[in-house]
């Protein structure tokens, strides 16, 4: 009897490796610009480049991804060639003997594991933050030092960057005002919505998203139930948005959620986030030291409750900077910060907020300008960027 699980896994490697080889079977004038996605949501990190590479510069572009059924293997864009390397030992080896003159990726880390600079050719590693977060404490130490360049989405970033390098003595990386085209979008989507269905009404009900991160710390996991109720004893409509990783590894948690308060017309259990309408008619966001909170108070200029519970790092040299992370600045700028074990403080933080809405929105507004480059106008200087360290590392390959 043949194993179905075996015999997948034996596809997948073989889809794999005829990837690996159609990609290093190019010529090498259609290996200069090299994207690699991890899963099918790193495109909404390259779109918008690679839309303006193909269209408006006429660039040829490579496309390496992990995601089987990523759809771009499937585009109509005569100027991608996309290939499923997986994520296994093929892709291990093709980083290994990557030929191109740049490499573009949201994975951190380079060097650190399984994924390596290349031993066959002079690659130069480009980073693209995929969040508006801390270099320092999100992300594991020595995250970003094997990078030749990093597109920054905030001058915090570059501040972090530079200060790493000179306690640690690394060389400087080629690092760049970039901006945050997710925020963008974003900011775009919700104009669009509000304008064919209006803004949500500050009279009636008040919609609560709830939108932890995941993991032991996360607030789903050490007051959610307790949350919940409170919202819902005050009349608030509440739409519970649970992490991927929590879906995926704690249904037993939202499965207990669902019977508690499933059969309350005002509770929901939304487990695909890709569904934005509640989320653009909301009035507010309760999370904890998840990322989406700054990126919802900046797109829906409304406010973030964040309930204070212990902050996951994953770097125990953070401190070493002596900078402060931007997620611990920022929440009292942007929301308001609640204990724990004083959940019934949150009712009075959000009607608080919401008699001086538009002090609030200022605010957030003023906050936003400073905290990200290029607002609105990110795409074409970053291409224009890309193309110059592309074009510059090729003639200096050449030498």
């Amino acid at each position: 009897m043949i194993n179905m699980g075996i015999l997948q896994t034996y596809n997948d490697f073989s889809l794999a490796r005829k990837g690996m080889k159609s990609f290093l079977a190019l010529p090498n004038s259609e290996r200069n610009i090299v994207f690699y996605a991890e899963d099918a949501h790193s495109m909404m990190h390259f779109e918008a480049l690679i839309e303006c590479l193909t269209k408006r510069h006429n660039e040829l572009i490579c496309y390496l991804t992990s995601e089987k059924n990523d759809p771009i293997l499937e585009s109509s864009n005569d100027k991608i060639k996309a290939f499923y390397i997986g994520e296994g030992s093929v892709r291990t080896s093709l980083f290994m003997g990557m030929r191109a003159n740049i490499l573009v990726m949201t994975m951190p880390d380079l060097e650190k594991y399984h994924i390596k600079r290349s031993r066959a050719d002079k690659v130069h590693y480009l980073y693209l933050f995929h969040a508006m977060v801390s270099t320092h404490s999100n992300y594991r130490q020595g995250a970003f030092d094997h990078f030749d360049t990093i597109f920054c989405t905030s001058p915090f970033q570059i501040e972090e960057i530079r200060k790493t390098e000179q306690v640690y003595q690394l060389p400087e990386k080629h690092l760049y005002a970039d901006g945050y085209r997710r925020l963008e979008a974003l900011i775009d989507e919700v104009k669009v919505y509000r304008k064919e269905h209006g803004n949500p009404s500050d009279s009636g009900t008040k919609t609560i998203i709830v939108a932890p991160t995941w993991g032991e710390n996360s607030l789903i996991e050490i007051c959610g139930h307790d949350l919940v109720k409170v919202l819902l004893d005050h009349q608030y409509r509440v739409i519970v948005r649970p992490h991927p990783m929590t879906v995926k590894h704690n249904s037993v948690l939202l499965e207990q959620l669902q019977r508690t308060f499933g059969g309350n017309p005002r509770f929901e259990l939304q487990t695909d986030i890709r569904e934005k309408c509640d989320l653009y008619q909301s009035h507010v966001m309760i999370s904890d030291w998840s990322g989406v909170g700054m990126e919802y108070a900046f797109s829906c200029e409304r406010p973030v409750i964040y309930i204070d519970v212990p902050k996951k790092c994953h770097n125990p040299e953070a401190d070493k900077l002596q900078l402060t992370p931007v997620e611990v600045t920022i929440r009292g700028q942007i929301g308001r910060i609640v204990d724990p074990q004083d959940l019934i403080q949150v009712p009075k933080e959000i009607e608080a907020i919401y008699r001086d809405a538009s002090q609030f929105i200022e605010e957030i507004r003023r906050v936003r300008d400073e905290s990200v480059f290029n607002l609105h106008n990110s795409v074409e200087p970053a291409v224009i960027e890309l193309l110059r360290i592309a074009r510059q590392h090729g003639k200096e390959k050449d030498l």
